[in-house]
């Protein structure tokens, strides 16, 4: 675990529950993940960057790069970037943990 992104959890104090929970199932679901700070957030990689979180007033958003390769038949995915799409998580109640796997998954292949 990378010491800048325990830092950001930590201070991070509205939101350190759900950050430390997206963290956790990050690192439960994909093996060989690696955590960076990278423009002032924590990114996760395994091949390639695949995921961030940033934390807002209200909410955390969770990030995908590359969302073109994420099931999502619900439309939950925001934004207008090229290559990035977000989720807002305003609470803990907002964790799908069974379709947040399925993302990490694909997303870091």
């Amino acid at each position: 675990m990378h010491p800048e992104v325990t830092n950001y959890i930590n201070t991070s104090y509205k939101h350190k529950e759900t950050l430390e929970a997206l963290r956790q199932l990050m690192h439960d679901t994909v093996p060989s993940v690696t955590e960076e700070f990278k423009w002032n957030r924590p990114v996760f990689r395994s091949n390639k960057d695949f995921a961030y979180l940033k934390t807002a007033k209200a909410y955390v958003t969770l990030g995908f790069f590359q969302f073109g390769k994420l099931n999502d038949p619900e439309g939950l995915l925001e934004g207008t970037g090229k290559d990035m799409r977000h989720i807002k998580i305003k609470s803990m109640q907002d964790i799908d943990s069974e379709l947040l796997r399925d993302w990490f998954k694909t997303a870091a292949l």
